[in-house]
């Protein structure tokens, strides 16, 4: 006589716990970046500028990890290799101008075999005020030139932390906007900005984007919307 078995009660096939612990695993891994990069413009006219939020980003990066950065002048790079919650990985600034980002970095990219997906891209926002800074992946280049290029050249699916540095209020005055220095206040504000996603880079990378986004955002000086525009 067969016995019939009461499959409702059964546990689950071994592939269904499997497939269970994999996605479990994928929810709270930390994102796997290679690669961050700060996008500005080369020389001293521009350093303190606006548009050059994404150097002193890495920079400052650069300079808690004690890494010194190496200049690559076929490829238009700085490079600095760094360890953040026990994750090595690349720092980027691109020398070329800002218009001209996405060589060097698809060039660091195919170097390394590093995929659009293991990038974060560091960059001024005007459309952020200062003081605020937000994470996303994908996206378009929201007029910013350096975005724009980098895109064309790798794709749209990398990540991007946005620093917002404020809008000058009218479309004709973005351009000496971004290419000039912010108030002290701003400044201030735009550090301090900087300093939160600075402390939130080990959460990333050890427990994911959704838990830092969530710090990140939520801690914002001037900003309660945790929707990306």
């Amino acid at each position: 006589m067969r016995t019939r078995f009461n499959t409702s009660r059964c546990s689950p096939a071994p592939d269904d716990l499997v497939l269970r612990k994999l996605h479990r695993f994928r929810v709270l891994a930390g994102l796997p970046l290679k690669l961050i990069v700060g996008l500005g413009n080369p020389g001293r006219e521009y350093a303190r500028t606006r548009h050059n939020a994404g150097w002193w980003f890495v920079d400052e990066l650069a300079a808690r990890s004690h890494s010194s950065w190496r200049h690559e002048a076929r490829q238009h790079t700085d490079l600095a290799r760094v360890a953040i919650a026990d994750t090595e990985l690349w720092l980027l600034k691109p020398t070329a101008f800002m218009n001209r980002s996405g060589v060097p970095v698809a060039a660091v990219a195919n170097f390394y075999r590093i995929t659009p997906a293991e990038i974060l891209v560091v960059h001024d926002d005007i459309d952020l005020p200062p003081g605020t800074a937000r994470l996303k992946q994908g996206g378009g280049h929201g007029g910013h030139n350096g975005l724009r290029d980098v895109i064309a050249h790798v794709g749209a699916e990398f990540w991007r932390l946005r620093l917002g540095v404020g809008h000058p209020g009218s479309k004709k005055l973005v351009l000496d906007a971004v290419l000039d220095r912010p108030t002290a206040a701003e400044q201030q504000a735009i550090e301090q900005a900087m300093s939160r996603a600075l402390e939130v880079m080990p959460e990333l990378l050890r427990s994911g984007a959704q838990k830092a986004m969530l710090s990140l955002h939520s801690r914002n000086a001037d900003d309660a919307d945790f929707e990306d525009s």
